[in-house]
């Protein structure tokens, strides 16, 4: 079953949420299907950590109302839910060690003992902790302490498991390891992961949907693919990796002017002679010998990323910003050429 068959599970609609008069969410309208990993990202402060505990059952929404499996559950408690969720500070009990932190939630249900152990042994398997057992949490490293508390979270087999900013006290290698594994985990299981993060990079990795929020609105929702390659507005484009963003106007179907020259392109229906925004990604931009390029300029400034160079590149019109496995030193005039399936045209100042 494909995505866009699958049922929703959650729907927010109309949600608005208020502290002491600040509306910090504004008439939110989301569903969440089946099965689906959904990412809520954005900077701090959007609103997406609030959204997650509206799901939860943490918060009540001051407008609007909250559908689980069609059911309206806005002023249903947490523990009526069949929601679990993880949070960055992983809450485990010092006290009791890796079995007892996962049974801890099956003994409350007084289920029968080897109910207990078959589910605790299946999630320390799950998510690698085969042999851990007996180990005390205060043993543990933060990866393993993350594991745990999901295990936890998961043993109670809720329909849907929300994770608020779960890998941001990890390193940077072992959350890039956790991501591939929180995805492998959430297909094996089939469940329904609604994952909250302000990474772009983590969200575009492990994602069926993303949201994109700005100041309590969303922006966006869409695949990561469309998210990167088709942001709607200029906080998405800006926000989703790097961008160029230059102020232009839509000459015609196809045709857009730009940093003093008209370049073909592959957006219609914008109408003629209208401002628009264009947005140009580093890495789709082609650095070409000058006379051999649509645009001539001056390479201002060179950092080395690892897989590529990061150049600031000065034309009359704009300083672009370049990606590129080939370097330029400072100083070097350079062409750059910009193909027409690389150049986006939003129209100026939307907002989703």
């Amino acid at each position: 079953m494909s995505i866009v068959e699958k049922e929703h599970i959650i729907d927010l609609v109309g949600v608005s949420k208020q502290y002491d008069g600040t509306e910090v969410l504004k008439e939110i309208n989301l569903y969440i299907r089946k099965k689906e990993f959904i990412t809520l990202l954005g900077p701090s402060g959007c609103g997406k950590t609030t959204t997650l505990r509206l799901i939860g059952g943490f918060e009540t929404p001051s407008a609007g109302k909250i559908l689980f499996n069609g059911v309206d559950v806005s002023d249903v408690p947490p523990y009526k839910r069949k929601v679990n969720t993880v949070f960055q500070r992983y809450a485990l009990f010092t006290h009791l060690n890796v079995y007892e932190n996962i049974a801890f939630g099956l003994r409350l249900q007084k289920l029968p003992k080897d109910e207990i152990d078959r589910r605790v042994n299946e999630m320390l398997s799950l998510v690698g902790l085969r042999g851990y057992a007996k180990r005390s949490s205060e043993a543990l490293s933060g990866g393993q302490q993350q594991r745990v508390a999901i295990a936890r979270a998961l043993v109670n087999r809720p329909e849907v498991l929300l994770l608020d900013e779960p890998l941001g006290a990890l390193d940077l290698k072992l959350r890039k390891e956790m991501q591939l594994e929180l995805k492998n985990m959430q297909q094996q299981l089939g469940i329904t992961f609604v994952y909250v993060t302000h990474d772009q990079e983590e969200a575009l990795t492990m994602s069926d949907t993303i949201v994109v929020m700005n100041e309590g609105r969303i922006q966006q929702i869409g695949k990561p693919t469309d998210i990167y390659n088709e942001p709607e507005n200029a906080f998405v484009a800006d926000f989703i990796g790097d961008s160029n963003i230059l102020q232009g106007e839509m000459v015609k179907d196809r045709l857009v002017f730009f940093d003093g020259r008209n370049f073909d392109c592959v957006d219609s229906d914008f109408g003629e002679d209208v401002p628009v925004d264009v947005v140009v990604r580093p890495e789709d931009i082609k650095i070409v010998e000058p006379k051999s390029g649509m645009l001539e300029g001056v390479v201002k400034s060179v950092i080395f990323k690892g897989v590529h160079y990061e150049m600031v590149i000065e034309t009359a019109g704009f300083s672009y910003r370049v990606h590129s496995t080939s370097m330029h030193p400072a100083g070097a005039q350079v062409g750059l050429t910009i193909l027409p399936d690389d150049i986006h045209i939003m129209m100026k100042g939307a907002n989703a």
